[in-house]
């Protein structure tokens, strides 16, 4: 195989793997703006579980209004 040959071989690898790897930063880019966002939704959700709790949990230890 000649050198042009292999040159040649070389720089279209080299462009499919330039691509192939934009192509991987963009999806892994996008899943952490995902998990970004979940992790926000799941601390939102954490504080409100907490307020309800307390909200609820303070009646809780009150005797019935029978007793």
């Amino acid at each position: 195989m000649s050198l042009e040959l292999r040159i040649n071989d070389l720089e279209s690898r080299l462009a499919f793997q330039d691509d192939t790897i934009q192509a991987l930063n963009d999806v892994l880019v996008d899943q952490q703006r995902l998990l970004d966002r979940l992790q926000l939704q799941l601390a939102a959700l954490a504080r409100r579980q907490d307020e309800q709790q307390n909200q609820f949990g303070s009646e809780d230890n009150q005797p019935p209004p029978h007793y």
